[in-house]
């Protein structure tokens, strides 16, 4: 028998953690025997979008409309493959209760953040042996950037906050800082962090763009809350006494080495937030133009900001729009704690 979720309703849609009554998305099914690659396809989708099986090929997944697009589509193509598929709304009246099912999407997230922290832990022990000196420091990076992206699928599909996602990340953050030479003992050369104070001039080069507008929203939101802006021409600007220039030739806070300004920044001022991290990284790429941090979002926020700067002429509202957008990412990349930058949640 086929069903169909063309009558599907989401108006079961509950907060994250929440273990008061609830509704459940159930996926059944029946898969052909061949073509055998099939049937691990199936279970790997699965696994990808955090369901957990309550028995044998009866699957749940919370009410929401993510969860049900997920369904949806892994339902569509069990069809296409001649297998049979049911997609149901449900709520537990016997047997299983919501708070055990919750403990069984807890227990796969730990399971799944037990495996990223024992693969992170391996890592920092093949460091400390001499491994990226035997294996190639390119090898370990690319090793440490696949546990980052995998602790970051986890933590997308934790919809009930496992135990064991502060430990995965710690463990994560230990391995990146012992394939950088910066165990967290050592921690010499802390950054400066400059007493800049409040209300300051901060000047900037006009037809602001991207490392500009950002960095003009990280100095009014974590350093500088009531900043004042100008805009300079690149050339034949002599600074007044008491302004701040960023982003400028000479400036008090611009390029250094390879980093941005708002990698500048962040470090001047020990601005250890991961979001904070996590956007500095898109900042690099889109500004610097080299991929060095690859982050999948750089497409999208790229054609933002190019978006931005094509229609708006004026700096002050460049900065204006970009600050919206900026604050939407930071809350986005905040929603992820514990993920890029790997600070402890």
């Amino acid at each position: 028998m086929k069903a169909s979720t063309e009558d599907l309703s989401t108006s079961g849609e509950v907060g994250e953690g929440s273990i008061e009554a609830r509704r459940w998305l159930l996926l059944t099914h029946h898969l052909p025997p061949e073509p055998a690659y099939f049937r691990v396809k199936v279970r790997r989708r699965l696994e990808r979008i955090g369901a957990v099986a309550l028995k044998n090929s009866v699957y749940v997944l919370p009410n929401t409309g993510d969860a049900l697009e997920d369904f949806h589509w892994l339902f569509q193509e069990i069809e296409r493959e001649g297998g049979v598929a049911a997609l149901a709304e449900a709520s537990f009246v016997d047997g299983a209760t919501d708070a055990r099912v919750i403990e069984r999407f807890q227990e796969a997230r730990d399971a799944d953040y037990a495996e990223v922290a024992a693969s992170a832990r391996h890592l920092v022990d093949e460091v400390e042996r001499g491994g990226s000196a035997e294996h190639g420091a390119a090898g370990v990076e690319a090793r440490l950037e696949r546990l980052v992206k995998r602790l970051e699928e986890v933590v997308g599909v934790d919809f009930f906050g496992a135990r064991g996602r502060a430990a995965a990340a710690h463990a994560v953050r230990q391995a990146r800082a012992a394939f950088a030479g910066e165990g967290e003992e050592k921690g010499s050369g802390a950054p400066l962090r400059p007493d800049v104070g409040t209300g300051r001039t901060w000047v900037t080069r006009a037809d602001v763009r991207v490392d500009r507008i950002a960095s003009a929203w990280l100095i009014r939101r974590f350093i500088d809350p009531d900043a004042r802006f100008r805009f300079a021409p690149a050339r034949g600007y002599s600074p007044t006494d008491g302004e701040l220039r960023f982003d400028m030739f000479e400036g008090e806070f611009t390029h250094v080495g390879d980093s941005c300004t708002f990698e500048t920044l962040l470090a001047r001022f020990d601005l250890d937030d991961p979001a904070l991290t996590a956007m500095a990284e898109l900042v690099h790429d889109i500004d610097c133009k080299d991929d060095k941090f690859g982050r999948p979002e750089l497409a999208g926020v790229a054609s933002v900001i190019d978006g931005v700067v094509r229609k708006h002429q004026d700096d002050g509202v460049r900065l204006d729009r970009g600050a919206e957008l900026l604050d939407e990412l930071h809350a986005h990349f905040a929603s992820l704690t514990g993920l890029t930058g790997l600070a402890d949640p």
